[in-house]
């Protein structure tokens, strides 16, 4: 039997990066998991169960969630995935750009947790896990806004593990370091200096290992945080 036979997870931003091999690693573990992207054709595709939700638009969320209790229940698993990233200096960056970070890597979780964490305590049971980044802990140049929004996203992951303590709801924080996705493409990091080659980055696959790892503890333990970073040793870079 796979570990996670008969259980419903729900992954954000998930057709594509890091949101997608979590999809694919949590179906092939046994999992049945719905797949919330505003990019996604509607349906039932083998063990997915796709919606598409634009996830900056709070009454979508809301909508998705709904549905999501109505005719699966109460997830197992949620993975806040979904994200964006800026990279431009402090004083370039325009207060758009910051309310965008916000819109999608912080308040579009709250929203999502909001709307399925009660029907998760009700049940006594659940995982929550937060697909944070090395940026929740650490401040790098360039990464005002995006940094902003992921040291949020951890002080929500935390504040959920504080309140929901003894519900039987388990609160996980995965904060991988620089990953190779589709995200990087505008930035061409490869031609930065002090930048990490994107051959050198973790690949998502490498993430949703991660995912799997802490959604199969058993229900006495639980994965507070997991970083996953890039192996530098043979490259002669500073992690």
């Amino acid at each position: 039997m796979r570990p996670l036979e008969s259980k419903l997870a729900v992954v954000t931003g998930a057709s594509r990066g890091i949101g997608a091999a979590s999809a694919a690693a949590l179906a092939g573990a046994g999992a049945t998991v719905v797949r919330l992207s505003r990019t996604l054709e509607e349906g039932t595709h083998g063990a997915y169960r796709d919606l598409r939700c634009d996830l900056v638009d709070v009454h979508a969320v809301v909508r998705a969630a709904t549905r999501i209790l109505g005719e699966w229940g109460a997830p197992h698993i949620v993975v806040q995935n979904a994200g964006l990233f800026v990279l431009k200096p402090f004083e370039a960056t325009e207060l758009a750009e910051l309310e965008q970070q916000y819109a999608l890597n912080l308040r579009a979780p709250f929203v999502l947790a909001q709307a399925l964490l009660p029907a998760m305590r009700a049940a006594g049971a659940g995982l929550h896990v937060t697909i944070g980044s090395t940026c929740d802990h650490r401040a790098f140049p360039d990464n005002a806004a995006y940094t902003a929004s992921k040291f949020g996203l951890r002080g929500l992951h935390e504040s959920l593990a504080v309140e929901y303590a003894g519900t039987g709801v388990r609160f996980s924080l995965v904060s991988p370091g620089s990953t190779d996705t589709e995200i990087w493409d505008p930035f061409d990091p490869d031609a930065r200096p002090g930048f990490l080659r994107r051959s050198l980055m973790l690949r998502p696959e490498d993430v949703a290992e991660a995912v799997v790892f802490v959604a199969t503890r058993p229900p006495h333990a639980n994965v507070d945080w997991l970083r996953l970073s890039p192996n530098l040793g043979e490259s002669g870079l500073n992690a």
